[in-house]
C-alpha cells in the first residue's frame, strides 16, 4: 500500500496514466506548457505602437481644432479652406494608422491570451470558469464581451500566481494566496470605458455637419484617444507581468512541494 492508500498495481497504473511533465488533460482536451515570453513581448510592443498612433491622433486633433476654431470664429478665404483640407486629410490618415495598429495588436494579443490560458490549465486545471473557446470568442460576442474576457483573465492570473488548487469537492485555496486583481480590474475598466466612449464619439463625429459640431466631435474623439492610451499602458503592464508570472512559475514551481516544469525549448 502507498501513502495515498493505493495498492502497488493501482499506483503503477495511475503513474502510467498521468500526463507527462508540462502537460495536463482538462475536460478530455490536452493542455501543454509553451513559453508566452516572445508573444508577450510582441504584444507589448504593438500596444506601444497603438499608443504612438493615439498620440499622433491627438496631435492631428489639435491641428483640426485650431482650423475649426477659425471657421467657427468667422474666418474665411482660400488659405483657411486649404488649411481645413490639409487638417481633414491629416486626421483621416491618423484613423487609418490607428485601425492598422489595432488590428495587428488584436491578432497578437489574442494568440498570447490563448497561450497563457492553456498554460494556466496546466498550472491549475480546476479554477477556470469558462471553457477554452471563450478565450477568443468571448471578445467578439456582444454583451458577454463586457465581462467574459475579464473573468478569463482573472482565472489565468490566479492559476499563474496561486499555490496548487485541489480538485472539485475539496477545500478551496485561501483567496489571499491568489494575489490582488487590482491591475486586471483597472485595465478592464479602462478598456470597457474606452469601448463605450469610442462608439459614442464616432457616432457624434459621423453625424456632425457644421463647423462647431465637428469641433465638439473632434474633442470627444481626442478624449477617447487619451482614454485608449491609459488602457494600453495598463494592458502593457498586465501582459508583461502575467508573462513573467507564468515564466517564473514554470521554472521554479508554485511551491517547494511541486516539481518545477520549465517551458520546453523552442
Amino acid at each position: 500500500m502507498t501513502s495515498e492508500g493505493y495498492c502497488g498495481v493501482c499506483a503503477q497504473a495511475a503513474a502510467e496514466a498521468a500526463p507527462p511533465p508540462g502537460h495536463a488533460m482538462v475536460g478530455g482536451r490536452p493542455a501543454w506548457l509553451r513559453s508566452p515570453v516572445g508573444l508577450g513581448r510582441a504584444a507589448a510592443v504593438l500596444l506601444g505602437v497603438v499608443i504612438a498612433t493615439d498620440v499622433y491622433s491627438l496631435w492631428a486633433g489639435t491641428v483640426m481644432q485650431d482650423v475649426l476654431g477659425k471657421l467657427v470664429g468667422g474666418e474665411y478665404g482660400a488659405d483657411i479652406e486649404r488649411e481645413a483640407e490639409n487638417a481633414d486629410a491629416l486626421y483621416a490618415n491618423t484613423g487609418i494608422a490607428q485601425t492598422a495598429a489595432l488590428l495587428a495588436t488584436c491578432v497578437v494579443f489574442l494568440v498570447w491570451f490563448h497561450r497563457v490560458r492553456v498554460n494556466a490549465e496546466v498550472f491549475e486545471p480546476y479554477i477556470h470558469r469558462k471553457k477554452r473557446g471563450w478565450t477568443v470568442w468571448g471578445w467578439f460576442v456582444p454583451v458577454v464581451n463586457l465581462w467574459f474576457p475579464r473573468r478569463i483573465a482573472v482565472d489565468i492570473w490566479d492559476a499563474s500566481a496561486a499555490r496548487a488548487v485541489p480538485p472539485h469537492g475539496t477545500m478551496p485555496p485561501d483567496p489571499a494566496e491568489r494575489g490582488s486583481h487590482r491591475l486586471v480590474n483597472v485595465w478592464w475598466t479602462l478598456w470597457v470605458a474606452n469601448l463605450f466612449a469610442g462608439r459614442w464619439a464616432t457616432q457624434s463625429y459621423m453625424k456632425a455637419e457644421e463647423a462647431d459640431e465637428i469641433k465638439a466631435a473632434v474633442a470627444d474623439m481626442m478624449f477617447t484617444d487619451a482614454l485608449d492610451i491609459a488602457a494600453a499602458v495598463f494592458a502593457i503592464v498586465f501582459v508583461l507581468r502575467l508573462t513573467r508570472m507564468q515564466d517564473t512559475k514554470a521554472r521554479t514551481g508554485p511551491d517547494p512541494a511541486r516539481q518545477a516544469v520549465p517551458f520546453p525549448a523552442p
